[in-house]
């Protein structure tokens, strides 16, 4: 499969290009004008069914070897561009933005749908319904056909082992047993961005603002990304913090002295927070044949079953797909009822409150 490169964020408020772009520094020049001539020519020039672009925000260790099975199968060429490390998942919606009257991509894989769903509110979603997504529930789906969720990651408690009746909700951030003792990833970025907005979206934001008040009041630790915060749990800096599922299951499985807790999981609790993957047909997609053809593959059962079976561990949506005995499937989880839409709308809403709780 061929890579045509990750470049970081576009300005999405600029009415130029991306390649004519001041954030251009980033890329290197020879590949700038490859991707400015590269790009049009599959646009023009190419056979309609036999090329398909996609901009990935899924982790390019865990997307490309799905990527290049679908080339494999179909022989359709996939020309993927993958964000980068630095982006947090946020480049290639940028660069789709900025793209929006000249579109490049035929399709947009999302790591989590609060962004596929921002397109969807931009117009640069186009609708599709695709056959293998019939069975995949009705939260994670868009109810006009704009992205539809596919093998998700949970979010969910590491809690480190030498830890004597740990925590089992995300109250516990709050609970002054546990000041100074929990870990959260840098809000302003990330899943953790979207599980403050889906707070704000399903308790409002009085009660969401004191939530975030009283943890801070608690002393809750920070750190960069996920990843960090389950590696300051493992060292003893942290008891417990909220990551994404894969966070904890890959560390465990290497012999990590961590639990993974599913949070809030009685009754009349919150449920863990749920963090599809998205998949969305780009407006004036280049490439629609292919871009559906792609998108099929990408929601059908044997993807949600490799993506189970991969290290990102992922839970799939479709009833039924056989997973690893290490990662709980949705079926038996209480989950958090999300509107995604709203999760989106509120994600804008609560930077400045992001913004000023970190003190910037």
């Amino acid at each position: 499969m061929t890579e045509i490169g990750s470049v970081a964020d576009a300005d999405p408020s600029s009415p130029r290009p991306w390649w004519r772009s001041a954030r251009l520094a980033r890329v290197p020049l020879l590949l700038a004008l490859l991707l400015a001539v590269v790009l049009p020519a599959c646009r023009q020039g190419a056979d309609a069914d036999s090329t398909v672009v996609v901009y990935v925000s899924e982790d390019q260790v865990f997307s490309q070897p799905i990527l290049d099975d679908f080339q494999a199968r179909t022989g359709i060429r996939v020309l993927a561009v993958y964000d980068t490390e630095e982006a947090k998942s946020t480049g290639a919606m940028n660069r789709l933005i900025a793209e929006a009257k000249h579109p490049q991509a035929d399709v947009y894989w999302a790591n989590e749908p609060i962004r596929a769903e921002l397109l969807k509110q931009r117009g640069i979603a186009d609708a599709y319904v695709s056959p293998q997504a019939a069975d995949i529930p009705a939260m994670f789906k868009d109810p006009a056909g704009n992205w539809t969720g596919f093998s998700a990651r949970a979010r969910v408690l590491v809690v480190n082992t030498a830890v004597v009746d740990g925590p089992t909700s995300i109250l516990a951030y709050t609970d002054p047993h546990w000041k100074g003792r929990g870990v959260i990833a840098n809000p302003l970025f990330g899943t953790t961005t979207s599980q403050v907005a889906a707070l704000f979206a399903l308790w409002g934001p009085a009660r969401a603002g004191v939530f975030l008040a009283d943890m801070k009041r608690n002393g809750v630790i920070v750190s960069t990304s996920n990843g960090e915060s389950a590696d300051f749990v493992v060292a003893g800096r942290g008891d417990f913090s909220l990551v994404d599922s894969d966070d904890a299951v890959n560390r465990i499985r290497q012999g990590a002295p961590l639990s993974m807790v599913y949070p809030d999981q009685g009754e009349d609790q919150l449920g863990a927070f749920i963090v599809p993957n998205a998949v969305v047909l780009i407006h004036g997609a280049p490439h629609p044949g292919p871009a559906r053809k792609l998108i099929d593959f990408l929601l059908s059962p044997q993807t949600e079953r490799a993506l189970a079976f991969a290290d990102c561990a992922q839970i799939p949506l479709h009833p039924g797909v056989d997973h690893p005995p290490d990662l709980l499937p949705l079926a038996k989880l209480h989950t958090m009822t999300v509107d995604y839409a709203a999760v989106a709308q509120q994600m804008t809403a609560t930077q400045p409150i992001l913004k000023d709780w970190m003190g910037l």
